[in-house]
C-alpha cells in the first residue's frame, strides 16, 4: 500500500470529526497481545506471514462515539530465514534475521456506528485506524551461538550505518465490544509502513568486499559463487520495493472512564 492511502484515511477521520456531534469525551486505557509478521526482501509475497509476538499498551482519548485519538506503545519481534522459503533461488541466497521492535505511534480511530460506551446505542462497531508513529529496529543473525547486529557490519558496503530509528505509518482494520459496563474487547490487524527498507538488513546489492564473521568464518552477506548462481558483487540483494512491512496482529482489553463534561466541535 502507498502512503497516499494511510494519509487519505487520517484526512477522512479529521473531516468525519466536524460533521458528528459529541456526546460525551472519554479517557479509555487498554493493552493487547497477539502475533507479528513482517513482509520484505525475505518474504515478498505472503502478507500475513506470521514470524513472532507482539504486545501493546494504550491510552486513548475518545472525543464521540465515532473518533477517538490513541498514544500507543508497541513492542514485537519478527524474523525470517532464506533457509525456510520454498524458493529455490532464496534457499541459495541463504539470508536471515531476526529484530525487536519498539514502536510508539499516535493512531486515530474511526468507528463504523455509534459505539455505546462513548455515548452511542451500538454494543459493537467495525472501526479503521491510521496514524503516524516511530519504529526502533535492531536486526540481527546468529551464528555458531554469537549473535551479530547486522546494522552494524555495513553488510551491503554502506559507506555508514543506515538509521535503526525511523518514521511509521500505521494502518488497519479492527472490531470492538463493550460486554459490561465500562469495559470493552477489541480485536484488531494492522500493517505498518516504515520509512526504510532495512528492517531486514536487506535492500541493495551484493558488495564487493564480504563480510566474514565467526570461527569457522562464515559470510553473511555474499553466497559463494562456486556453489551457486547467486551472490555476485553487483547484482541484487534483495527485492526493487522501497520499503518493508511489519504487521500486528491482537486482541485486548480496555477500560473506559466516562466524563460528565460535553464537548462538541
Amino acid at each position: 500500500m502507498s502512503l497516499n492511502k494511510p494519509i487519505l484515511i487520517i484526512l477522512f477521520f479529521l473531516c468525519s470529526a466536524r460533521f458528528v456531534q459529541a456526546q460525551e469525551a472519554t479517557w479509555e486505557i487498554g493493552l493487547a497481545g497477539g502475533a507479528a509478521g513482517y513482509m520484505g526482501d525475505l518474504n515478498q509475497n505472503n502478507p500475513l506471514q506470521i514470524s513472532g509476538i507482539s504486545a501493546g499498551i494504550f491510552a486513548k482519548r475518545n472525543f464521540n462515539p465515532y473518533l477517538g485519538l490513541r498514544l500507543q506503545y508497541n513492542y514485537a519481534q519478527i524474523q525470517a530465514k532464506d533457509a525456510n522459503s520454498n524458493n529455490e533461488q532464496f534457499r541459495e541466497r541463504n539470508l536471515s534475521f531476526k529484530t525487536p521492535l519498539n514502536e510508539g505511534s499516535l493512531i486515530f480511530d474511526f468507528n463504523f456506528f455509534d459505539y455505546k460506551i462513548n455515548g452511542g446505542s451500538r454494543r459493537f462497531s467495525p472501526y479503521l485506524f491510521a496514524g503516524v508513529g516511530f519504529v526502533q529496529f535492531k536486526p540481527r543473525v546468529k551464528y555458531n551461538g554469537e549473535t551479530y547486529r547486522l546494522d552494524r557490519l555495513a553488510t551491503e558496503g554502506q559507506p555508514e550505518a543506515y538509521k535503526n530509528t525511523v518514521l511509521t505509518i500505521p494502518y488497519g482494520v479492527g472490531l470492538r465490544y463493550n460486554y459490561k459496563d465500562a469495559w470493552s474487547i477489541f480485536t484488531e490487524i494492522g500493517y505498518r509502513t516504515p520509512l526504510t527498507d532495512y528492517i531486514d538488513d536487506v535492500s541493495g546489492v551484493y558488495p564487493v568486499n564480504q563480510v566474514i564473521v565467526g570461527n569457522p568464518p562464515n559470510q553473511l552477506n555474499l553466497t559463494d559463487p562456486s556453489l551457486h548462481q547467486t551472490g555476485f558483487a553487483g547484482t541484487q540483494r534483495g527485492d526493487f520495493r522501497k520499503r518493508d512491512t511489519y504487521l500486528f496482529v491482537s486482541v485486548g482489553i480496555s477500560f473506559t472512564f466516562v466524563s460528565s463534561k460535553c464537548y462538541s466541535f
